[in-house]
């Protein structure tokens, strides 16, 4: 007679490192909820998620709607190094969409990442600098030589 035997271990499809995320149009409002949750595990599977979200412009615009760049605005001066990279990567991805550059202007959060050009995690820096290259690709953010 066979018996049953359960593993202990995930099945090879399940990235325990991201978070169940709502459909549809709950899915970003969840994101910004858990992203002020006190937990750090929480926080950093919300960014994990939000990292693969952002890549499709509406989504861009929708967080922006929803307030996400005030919620990671906050977690740029965050103790943990992986929020604070995965909140660079964030607002790395987000400034290569138009809407997501004119975003990081109206909501002040070029200023907040000059705290991070002397971060201590490599990986901070770099998406910083990258973020800074892109936002000067766009008209507002290039200084103007006058002709006269």
């Amino acid at each position: 007679m066979a018996h049953a035997r359960i593993s202990a271990n995930l099945p090879p499809d399940i990235d325990p490192t991201k978070a169940p995320i709502a459909f549809g149009r709950r899915a970003l409002p969840k994101l910004n909820e858990e992203l002020q949750s006190p937990e750090l595990l929480t926080q950093q599977r919300a960014l994990m998620a939000l990292c693969d979200l952002v890549h499709d412009p509406e989504n861009v615009y929708q967080a922006i709607e929803l307030g996400f760049l005030d919620n990671l605005k906050n977690l740029l001066l965050h103790h943990d190094s992986t929020v604070r990279q995965k909140t660079t990567q964030i607002l790395c991805i987000m400034a290569m969409h138009n809407v997501g550059r004119q975003g990081l202007i109206q909501n002040g959060v070029i200023s907040a990442l000059t705290e991070l050009l002397d971060d201590p995690v490599d990986i901070c820096r770099k998406n910083t600098h990258q973020i800074f290259e892109m936002m000067a690709k766009l008209p507002e953010g290039k200084i103007v030589k006058s002709t006269w």
